[in-house]
């Protein structure tokens, strides 16, 4: 530690220090607390639940072989206590996937205070305290000045493995062909929909692809003008309420607990690196700018929004793809085609290749298993190269482009989240650093809680 960072008021100290409260965040916590862990969660806003609650990303994808879900454990503590605020129309094991990211934020809050569990809210990492190769705590940013906190153990939980690059972790981003990230997308909601009239008008009448009917409602498209919508997108253009690229990708989905409300996964924003704050600032400007085209577009030119309007629009850009961390073992995409197994997995994953592209027609890349099928995700993608006392979660962790573009769905995250936290659990009860931990035991830990890895 060097004499600066010493002089720092020390604002706490813990056994376990999660860094970023979101989807792997907030499992990791609650599951380090429950196994009676000192546990600490640091987030830069003022809620948990990252891009589920801030981000509106709503609902969660389907992780499963056929109907049985491949994620359990926490997720389904999350799940059930989630539908007691906002019960799902029918008792289908799916439907818990839909939720209102509002609530989902009041239950997260509930289950770390009911584990034991500690968060700072407001407060941002701004540099990585490493001794002798381990890491020690973090230098972080808030209200109170410049502070530092102390860790036995910490893990990175920020999506874009802030800690880990500022400790000097390798990290790598991006398309290995170009470099460029997946696009974010800045999800809103449009509330005020008749939400039965816009089904018969969108699916019966135009012929556009409807997953599901209201009161479970989703249409979605990677090329919007590609599908019967096209006609009325090319004349909200000729009549300058759309601009040309603002509805590329477009789908949309209701929500639990909010009747007339429509969560919109767009516009996409292409381009900018969620790394970098300038691009950042860009990319809410931008969103913001297309969201309202896109409002005044479905207000005036489809059928059952003439009554909406803007309900939301998320604070939070949601980022699909960032830094990666380079870990002790990279899954790849040959990985997920030949549906690999390791002993020291702990998730499962039956999700697609899902990237989105700008160099590819139709917008999107798919490549999907075959149904009842998946692979898994070993435990050494937690673990950063060259630095012990330090786990990452979520979907930073160590995977190339193509894999990482399969796995980094709120499940898996959820998963890998509570793996993080028991992982740390077992380092501190053997006194060894994560990399040491007996993988057996973590997974019949795990499994003992109900992952059923």
């Amino acid at each position: 530690m060097t004499s600066d960072i010493e002089k720092l008021p020390l604002a706490a100290s813990c056994d376990i220090l999660v860094c970023g409260g979101g989807t792997a965040g907030i499992v990791a916590a609650i599951a380090a607390a429950r196994a009676g862990a000192d546990v600490l969660v640091v987030e830069g806003l003022g809620q948990l639940g990252g891009t589920q609650s801030a981000g509106w990303v709503t609902p969660m994808m389907p992780n499963k072989i056929l109907t049985e879900s491949l994620t359990h454990g926490i997720n389904d503590d999350i799940l059930r206590r989630a539908a007691l605020y906002d019960p799902p129309p029918t008792d289908l094991s799916g439907d818990l996937l839909w939720f209102n990211p509002v609530t989902l934020a009041l239950v997260l809050d509930d289950l770390l205070a009911e584990a034991g569990g500690r968060v700072l809210f407001h407060t941002h990492i701004s540099d990585a305290i490493v001794e002798g190769g381990a890491l020690s705590g973090i230098v972080i940013e808030n209200k109170s000045g410049r502070q530092r906190i102390a860790a036995k153990i910490t893990l990175d939980c920020t999506g874009d493995a802030d800690v880990a690059f500022r400790a000097g972790v390798p990290c790598v981003s991006g398309d290995p062909e170009d470099g460029h990230n997946q696009p974010m997308s800045l999800r809103f909601a449009l509330a005020g929909v008749d939400q039965e009239r816009a089904a018969v008008f969108l699916a019966d009448e135009l012929g556009m692809n409807c997953y599901a009917r209201p009161p479970l409602f989703e249409i979605g498209a990677g090329e919007a003008k590609n599908t019967p919508l096209g006609p009325l997108i090319c004349t909200a253009i000729a009549d300058g309420v759309l601009a040309e690229d603002d509805l590329g990708y477009l789908q949309f989905f209701s929500m639990l607990g909010r009747p007339g409300e429509l969560a919109f996964n767009c516009p996409r924003i292409s381009g900018l690196s969620a790394t970098d704050a300038g691009d950042l600032s860009k990319a809410q400007t931008i969103g913001r700018q297309k969201i309202r085209r896109i409002s005044k577009f479905f207000k005036s030119y489809v059928r059952g929004f003439e009554n909406s309007y803007i309900g939301t629009i998320a604070p939070m850009v949601g980022i699909r793809e960032s830094r990666r961390i380079v870990g002790d073992y990279t899954l790849t995409e040959e990985d997920y085609l030949t549906e690999a197994r390791f002993p020291d997995a702990v998730a499962r994953n039956s999700y697609p290749i899902d990237i989105h592209s700008t160099k590819v027609k139709g917008g999107l890349v798919m490549k999907h298993l075959p149904p009842g099928h998946y692979h898994e995700i070993p435990y050494r993608c937690l673990l950063p190269t060259g630095i012990e006392n330090l786990l990452v979660a979520g979907r930073c962790l160590s995977a190339t482009f193509a894999a990482q573009a399969a796995v980094r769905i709120q499940q898996n995250c959820r998963a890998l989240g509570e793996a993080a936290g028991l992982a740390a659990v077992l380092a501190l009860e053997g006194n060894v650093t994560p990399r040491h931990i007996d993988t057996n035991e973590l997974r019949r830990r795990l499994n003992s809680q109900g992952a059923q890895i």
